[in-house]
């Protein structure tokens, strides 16, 4: 199974994934206590996580040489964002968990980021104790190659619940981008009726449910008010929804705004201003007019920034609908400049 390369050399890549291969490479970055708890408790990493749907998927490469062979040199990125999703896993262990996400970003930040300049990545943080969580981002959120904090859509609440305000504001004060990525813990239901039957049901609902519930939090319940210069990218969540939606959000909010007082601008225009979403999956009509027309309603070339999702494959044949839409400048900021932008990379 081989993941398509951008279309140009150049390329920002905002969805890298990357893992390790075992709980080993993340013991060597805890202290005494947290390596006994893992030898003793008989820790492993999460096998839900090492790779993705079929179930023999090819797993994230967990070692620098790998990911250079595979995509940094042939793909001739200008700079990938790498997503480590090892901490979504179904711990109820607020403690291991902030102990876990603490390890990943020092495994990050020594075999990563610090070996090569066109690496970026997004920081782990502990989603049961908000508390750990702005300690995290205090302490990493300075260094110059994370640019993001990493969180599943799917968790114990929705991340607009004013739970989170304080860590908004410790995100946007560090200057780093909110990374909404899809899954998250297994335990909590994707939809409002329960829990799916089959995998297709639960993949379908992390974009048609999941991600589109945690826009409208985030929006309503008065997120960029408190943290104004807040920006959020949605990862592997699709965005042909979102031009349906936001014409509902804001028909809607025109009559019961007064729920909301904080919210003084159209719904959309929050979303247009804070919002990007990433090119995998490109869940686009095969037909290359309605792509066109779905572009368009979009703001396609102001919204989206590329993303491969490596190593998960999704068959976007029609990503080449949605470029052949743009004019060269959409183009361009679709595959490097929003995310430049989005980042603060170098030009």
């Amino acid at each position: 199974m081989t993941v398509v390369a951008p279309p140009t050399q150049g390329a920002v890549d905002v969805d890298v994934h990357v893992a390790p291969a075992a709980i080993d490479a993340l013991a060597v970055h805890m202290d005494d206590y947290w390596r006994d708890y893992l030898a003793n408790a008989g820790m492993r990493l999460s096998p839900n996580l090492s790779g993705s749907y079929p179930s023999d998927a090819p797993a994230p490469p967990g070692e620098l040489d790998a990911l250079r062979e595979q995509v940094l040199d042939p793909w001739g990125l200008s700079h990938a964002v790498l997503t480590c999703i090892t901490a979504f896993d179904a711990s109820r262990n607020g403690y291991y968990e902030a102990a876990l996400c603490s390890a990943i970003n020092d495994w990050l930040r020594a075999e990563w980021l610090e070996r090569d300049e066109r690496l970026r990545a997004y920081l782990t943080i502990p989603t049961l104790d908000p508390e750990a969580a702005i300690r995290e981002v205090e302490r990493l959120g300075s260094h110059d190659g994370f640019v993001g904090v990493l969180v599943p859509i799917r968790g114990d609440m929705r991340w607009g619940n004013r739970r989170f305000h304080d860590l908004h504001e410790a995100i946007a004060a560090k200057g780093l981008v909110l990374a909404l990525h899809a899954w998250g813990r297994a335990g909590n239901a994707p939809t409002a009726t329960g829990f799916t039957h089959s995998y297709f049901e639960d993949y379908l609902g992390n974009s048609a449910i999941v991600a589109q519930a945690q826009v409208l939090s985030l929006v309503t319940e008065g997120v960029f008010d408190r943290a104004p210069s807040l920006r959020v990218v949605l990862l592997e969540c699709g965005f042909a929804w979102l031009p349906p939606l936001l014409w509902r959000f804001d028909k809607d909010w025109k009559a019961i705004w007064r729920e909301v007082p904080w919210v003084k601008d159209k719904p959309s225009e929050y979303v247009r201003r804070h919002f990007r979403a990433a090119t995998a999956p490109a869940q686009l009509p095969a037909d290359r007019e309605q792509a066109a027309q779905l572009a368009e309603m979009l703001g396609a070339s102001d919204m989206l920034v590329y993303a491969s999702d490596f190593p998960h494959e999704h068959g976007d044949g029609n990503l080449d609908a949605l470029l052949e839409a743009l004019d060269d400048p959409g183009r361009e900021a679709v595959l490097r400049g929003n995310a430049a932008a989005l980042y603060g990379l170098p030009g």
